[in-house]
């Protein structure tokens, strides 16, 4: 009888090309992931010299809400509101109060995932009208408006002494 001098390999093993192979293509779409989230992030910025600070899908606050804050204490105290069922909460971020202000928007529950758009409505010496409108973040699919939240979206923008106005459009 002869004896095969084949080497029996094992289907399950790899070899090292088809593992950087795999490792490549999974290093990329965790690349594009991240990607795509700062775009969306990127697409809130709609109001000049507004940029959004943070958003979260659960605020700890059943209602629509809009509160300006021009201080930290009461940033602090929003953010304990936030905090009351997380652990470890989430940071309170850093924001220089002599130059900015914070809008912290609350949008109340939810059904399905939209994403707040905010507009300068009308503006005059001494006050702002600001649109707030939603926007589908995926349109055509059925499953996600099963989806209820709660989110906060934390804006910040160059400090003003104007009275601002917070108008629902479109909900």
């Amino acid at each position: 009888m002869r004896r095969s001098t084949k080497k029996h390999t094992n289907p399950v093993t790899r070899t090292p090309i088809e593992v950087k192979q795999a490792l490549a293509i999974l290093f990329i779409c965790l690349l594009s992931c991240k990607a795509q989230k700062k775009a969306d992030l990127q697409m809130l910025e709609n109001m000049e010299g507004m940029t959004l600070l943070t958003h979260d899908y659960y605020s700890g606050f059943q209602e629509y809400e809009v509160t300006v804050i021009k201080d930290t204490k009461t940033l602090n105290k929003l953010y304990s509101q936030i905090n009351k069922t997380r652990k470890p909460g989430l940071p309170v971020p850093m924001v220089d109060f002599t130059e900015n202000q914070v809008i912290m928007l609350c949008l109340g529950k939810l059904q399905g995932e939209k994403t707040p758009v905010l507009a300068k409505s009308e503006e005059t010496e001494d006050h702002l009208l600001v649109t707030v409108s939603l926007m589908a973040e995926k349109e055509g699919n059925q499953a996600d408006t099963s989806i209820v939240s709660y989110p906060f979206y934390i804006y910040k923008m160059p400090y003003t002494s104007k009275t601002m106005d917070f108008k629902k459009v479109d909900w």
